[in-house]
């Protein structure tokens, strides 16, 4: 049996290349405020693969992605294991854009943090009077240079990012930056308004994306993930302060609440976080994880 390494580890995916497309896997691991923590949380990695897929199946009217099966018989026999079954993506392999591409619905976050200091969120004027967790009149696109592990990634405006993107693929700049900036509107816009059927408010996430080898943009990297985006549960919402969540926000929050944690979380509070990211995967998907 050939056995593979991982080509490129992330904070939470190792990416495996297999030739003429890559594995990349989902692992337990969690990351908070760009810290890799010291616990794992089980079954985390299959949450966010499957919910990858759910997603790009949804969306592949909008434009192609590079899914092609998140089936482990479909990979080389190394990964027909059951470390990998359920958590691993066989993908095609693209030239990723170096742009993150953010979109946000509500504000919230740093997004809320930057309005209360000079009304305007990554550059963007927004209206007078708004609330921390309020709708937005329209989702705003925000991108971001894609960061290595250990820096932070840094808030750009939209002709930022075409002259970022002009600077490593002349005279497509604009071209990219434009399509970038229209298929992330589309796929929230079309996520969201599901998601609000669903009892799910999408607050805010972040796609990636990249070229094929005929030079078409390509949706990549994961999709709708709790690790991505920041989901709410529309029962109960209410602008004026934070709103829970489906995703780390008991991990971060116990995290600020306990300096001197050494990135090490409490059992009941790793219970608690899988707990959110099951809920949440169920409420969208409308079955139980297998």
């Amino acid at each position: 049996m050939q056995e593979f390494k991982p080509v490129k580890e992330g904070k939470v995916r190792e990416i495996y290349d297999i030739g003429e497309h890559l594995v990349i896997v989902a692992t337990d691991r969690i990351s908070c405020f760009d810290v890799i923590l010291n616990n794992k949380v089980e079954k985390k990695g299959t949450v966010l693969t499957q919910m990858s897929k759910f997603w790009f199946d949804m969306t592949k009217d909008i434009l192609p992605n590079h899914m092609v099966s998140v089936d482990v018989t479909d990979m080389p026999e190394f990964f027909r294991r059951p470390e990998f079954d359920g958590n691993s993506m066989l993908c095609k392999k693209l030239e990723m854009l170096p742009v993150e591409c953010i979109v946000r619905g509500y504000i919230t976050g740093s997004g809320w943090a930057s309005y209360k200091e000079n009304g305007t969120v990554c550059g963007i004027t927004l209206p007078e009077g708004l609330k921390e967790s309020d709708k937005l009149p329209e989702p705003i696109y925000t991108p971001s240079t894609k960061a290595e592990i250990g820096d932070h990634d840094e808030n750009i405006s939209f002709e930022q990012s075409v002259a970022y993107l002009e600077k490593r693929f002349p005279g497509k700049g604009q071209e990219y930056g434009e399509k970038l900036r229209d298929y992330t509107i589309a796929l929230y816009k079309k996520c969201a308004e599901y998601a609000l059927t669903r009892g799910i408010i999408i607050a805010d996430t972040k796609f990636e994306f990249g070229l094929d080898e005929e030079g078409n943009i390509v949706l990549g990297d994961e999709m709708l993930t709790p690790d991505s985006s920041r989901f709410w549960p529309a029962d109960g919402y209410e602008p004026g302060h934070g709103q829970p969540s489906f995703d780390k926000q008991f991990a971060r929050d116990w995290l600020k609440a306990n300096p001197g944690n050494d990135w090490t979380l409490p059992q009941d509070i790793l219970e608690k976080t899988i707990g959110k990211y099951l809920q949440g995967y169920e409420l969208l998907t409308g079955k139980a994880l297998k």
